[in-house]
């Protein structure tokens, strides 16, 4: 039985992350390391910092991710990618070109008999108003054909400022700690949730950059997965026990 991984929240393409090449070189490590053990990996959002695909056009670079991420498939390995906040705009070139498959909504799902809800993260019980406004912008159809008139030029780099503004305004450029079950939205949303839906085993996402493992019943677990800027956390489920690890070069087994 191959393991199934998860991880999220490499932003990858970051004009506020240093030495971008290195930061994507050791995800595609930790890919590669994993290729023959993984019988599915799913990528539960953000993994670039801005994404967007124009008809003709998608965006420059991330090509050893891209191909590594072909390789697998290839190789037969599933690869399922959530759309994040800052990757929403994907309208086809992964899956055509990568074999990925991409979940634009929450997903439950069972794998090794386990039943898992896996999501990004965001929207899901967050009450903040103006990213809810954000938000809804960066969804609405009519503002992305209206965004797809701009120029690549223009328009990528208008997405990637964008982005590196969002970050940077944060306290030395991270999500703020985590906040206790009575404050975390996700959290929050998790509880509410469970209370309909008690056949679920794990809720597994990504979007606040921390690493929690958190059992909310006898039963039912949750798990945020940190990031890949600074922290290289992943979960990894073997068919029996999840596992939230760190991907440390040379050492990791999972």
């Amino acid at each position: 039985m191959k393991n199934v991984y998860f991880l999220s929240d490499a932003h990858l393409g970051s004009l506020a992350i240093d030495h971008s090449r290195m930061h994507e070189r050791r995800l595609v490590r930790f890919l590669d390391n994993i290729k023959h053990k993984a019988a599915a990996v799913y990528l539960l959002g953000d993994m670039f910092d801005f994404w967007y695909e124009y008809k003709h056009v998608v965006p420059k670079g991330y090509t050893r991710f891209l191909g590594k991420i072909s390789e697998m498939t290839d190789l037969g390995v599933e690869i399922h990618y959530f759309t994040g906040n800052h990757d929403i705009w994907m309208y086809g070139y992964l899956q055509k070109e990568c074999g990925v498959t991409i979940h634009t909504k929450p997903l439950t799902t069972e794998i090794y008999g386990k039943v898992f809800y896996l999501a990004h993260g965001d929207g899901l019980g967050d009450n903040d108003r103006n990213f809810k406004v954000i938000r809804g912008i960066f969804h609405n159809k009519t503002c992305q054909r209206l965004f797809s008139a701009l120029h690549p030029r223009w328009g990528m780099a208008f997405g990637l400022n964008w982005a590196k503004h969002s970050r940077l305004k944060r306290v030395d450029g991270k999500e703020p700690p985590y906040a206790g079950e009575d404050k975390e939205s996700l959290v929050i949303y998790t509880k509410e949730y469970m209370k309909t839906h008690q056949d679920i085993d794990f809720f597994i996402y990504g979007h606040r950059h921390i690493e929690l493992d958190l059992m909310l019943s006898h039963k039912q677990r949750m798990l945020i997965l940190g990031d890949w800027i600074s922290q290289f956390t992943y979960a990894v489920f073997d068919g029996e026990h999840l596992y939230l690890e760190d991907y440390i070069e040379g050492e990791s087994k999972l």
